[in-house]
């Protein structure tokens, strides 16, 4: 409580009421490693491209981690569904990973956080960013080596041109809260 007796939030508030294209992360209750191996990131990975599918978000990078995820993505044009869409992913894979592990009612995901990209600059260095994340946390020394992200798939279906233009973009200036260190093993 703060010194005039109102709660402060501990959750991001999500203002979405724009179509655009966002960029977003979400992490797992206490960081725990609840996705690790690479059974549980597959069906992460796949619930959350699945369910992306089935809201109307396009999804243009995505990276998967036994803690957290991000992704850049087009709204649909009502973009307000992105808090059912997540609450789907959550719910699945929470009932899942629990019911593997005998942990019903485990609390297994925490919040995600929404930014809508409106600066060219921005929008191209996230892409970078999550392209380069498995990366940046250690996981691999080359970005598409790394199964659960779109790196792989977005050097296949751009150009040369284009892949080496945005992985060129500089991350390290980027200020985004991303404190996760995912397992290594997957």
């Amino acid at each position: 409580m703060s010194k005039h007796g109102i709660p402060w939030p501990h959750a991001p508030i999500h203002q979405l009421s724009e179509k655009g294209t966002y960029f977003v992360s979400a992490g797992t209750y206490l960081k725990a490693h609840h996705f690790r191996g690479s059974d549980r990131l597959r069906v992460l990975h796949r619930g959350l491209l699945t369910v992306a599918q089935e809201y109307g978000w396009l999804f243009e990078a995505w990276a998967v981690f036994s803690n957290h995820y991000h992704f850049v993505a087009r709204s649909p044009p009502d973009p307000s569904n992105l808090s059912d869409m997540l609450s789907v992913l959550h719910i699945k894979t929470a009932e899942w990973v629990n019911k593997l592990d005998c942990t019903p009612g485990r609390r297994v995901w925490f919040n995600y956080r929404e930014t809508r990209l409106t600066y060219q600059k921005s929008y191209l260095a996230r892409l970078n960013y999550i392209h380069q994340n498995a990366v940046k946390h250690g996981l691999v020394a080359v970005a598409n080596q790394y199964p659960w992200c779109s790196a792989r798939w977005f050097e296949r279906a751009s150009s040369p041109a284009m892949a080496k233009s945005i992985y060129r973009f500089r991350i390290d200036r980027l200020q985004m809260p991303d404190d996760f260190e995912p397992a290594s093993d997957w």
